[in-house]
């Protein structure tokens, strides 16, 4: 068998692993287009059975390997930070993850499934299904700042939720074609206007107007 191992927290069915990341490769190596089955079972040390015991395709294969390739995002920036609960901290720090991201094997499946969505409407929905799962954490995050003050409340969540996506999927692309980026001190500095600028503009009047420390004092100071 092909030394194949996978990046991700391993299922419990070695099999499924070994089939997942060889897929990984096959997808990687030929596209979406020209990888075949046989050879992702060849690559992985089984018969097309094993794949066909597991996934209804190569459609479902390549989710396999998307999620596989690709850590959580939020989970590896929780781990990494201490945001003490502020939303758009984690917000700036998502942002700021994009020039400092190297273009990597889950971003180039990604990619590959962008690419095939427009021919397969079941590669399609399934990248859908994807977005839509990151979409719940980001939307979360968008509620509870809004409800903080953070963001405004009357900005719509779901724009909010998708600008950031455009952005996201624009380095994405980017990457692919090894497009210079940003340094990171001015596209932080770009991040913390933005998230300043959708701020809720009465808890920021509100800070504004609070009592100084000269309030109630008289003319001396009193």
């Amino acid at each position: 068998m092909s030394d194949v191992t996978g990046a991700s927290t391993p299922s419990g069915d070695p099999t499924r692993d070994r089939l997942v990341a060889a897929a990984a490769q096959v997808f990687a190596d030929k596209g979406y287009d020209g990888a075949g089955v046989q050879e992702i079972a060849r690559r992985a040390g089984f018969t097309t059975g094993a794949i066909y015991g597991r996934f209804r395709g190569k459609a479902e294969l390549l989710l396999a390997a998307i999620e596989a390739q690709s850590d959580s995002e939020f989970d590896q920036l929780f781990a990494e930070h201490n945001f003490q609960g502020n939303p758009t901290d984690i917000i700036s720090r998502v942002g700021t993850h994009l020039v400092t991201e190297e273009f990597d094997s889950g971003q180039a499946l990604l990619l590959e499934a962008f690419v095939a969505a427009r021919r397969e409407p079941e590669v399609a929905v399934m990248l859908r299904r994807v977005i839509e799962h990151r979409t719940e954490n980001l939307t979360a995050l968008i509620i509870e700042a809004q409800r903080t003050g953070g963001i405004d409340p009357d900005l719509d969540t779901l724009s909010i939720v998708r600008f950031c996506h455009a952005v996201a999927l624009g380095f994405l692309l980017f990457g692919a074609i090894d497009l210079a980026r940003p340094q990171p001190g001015p596209w932080e500095e770009l991040i913390h206007r933005l998230v300043e600028a959708v701020a809720d503009p009465t808890v920021a009047q509100a800070g504004d107007s609070g009592p100084s420390a000269t309030d109630g004092a008289g003319p001396d100071g009193s």
